[in-house]
């Protein structure tokens, strides 16, 4: 029986399979859509979804990134698909990726998901708080167009605990506050006291 760990590389790998094939069979390389594919990703997805609680802090993580992208993916497949059986013209892939992230661009732009900003006393007593700025860093990393591969859950822990422990100690603060925003073409993490 395969670990956690396992089954989500599984999906991770059956997204990219899934990916090159959909290309390959839009391309007119394949005659038929990838439904085993799609059909072995669902099912992973489904059996976890079931059982979020046998997951640890990171694999929830890694789990809800795979979803997201695994419905990112689904949704440009389904438009190309309707294109397709209508015969009308086919965007490239690559194309529609950009205007989804250009989407998002725009609403976080606009406020709605940055600057994100949360506060907390000790990190390891308020892991949801870190979780959800893990996220909104993430996010705005991936908005920025930078690399997430090496992001980790954990190693993102130990950073906000260490940092907090010291700004707590130089300053003599209670509290400390995070922000996460994006400024030109990066995206920051900036930490401060609060008073």
């Amino acid at each position: 029986m395969p670990t956690i760990d396992e089954d989500l590389s599984q999906i991770e790998k059956d997204i990219r399979s899934l990916k090159i094939e959909y290309e390959q069979y839009f391309g007119g390389g394949k005659k038929r859509p990838p439904a085993d594919t799609e059909w072995r990703i669902e099912t992973l997805i489904k059996r976890y979804g079931d059982r979020g609680g046998q997951m640890n802090f990171a694999q929830r993580f890694r789990y809800s990134n795979l979803t997201q992208t695994y419905a990112k993916y689904k949704e440009i497949f389904r438009k190309r698909l309707r294109l397709k059986e209508e015969g009308g013209v086919q965007r490239h892939f690559g194309a529609a990726a950009k205007a989804i992230e250009a989407e998002r661009a725009r609403k976080a732009a606009s406020g709605a998901t940055l600057p994100f900003t949360v506060s907390w006393t000790d990190p390891d007593r308020e892991k949801k708080k870190v979780e959800e700025l893990y996220q909104a860093f993430r996010h705005a990393k991936e908005l920025a167009g930078e690399d997430t591969d090496k992001f980790t859950p954990e190693a993102f822990q130990k950073f906000v605990k260490k940092k907090t422990e010291e700004l707590k100690k130089q300053q003599h603060a209670h509290e400390v506050e995070y922000v996460v925003e994006i400024e030109g073409k990066h995206a920051h993490l900036k930490a401060r006291v609060k008073s």
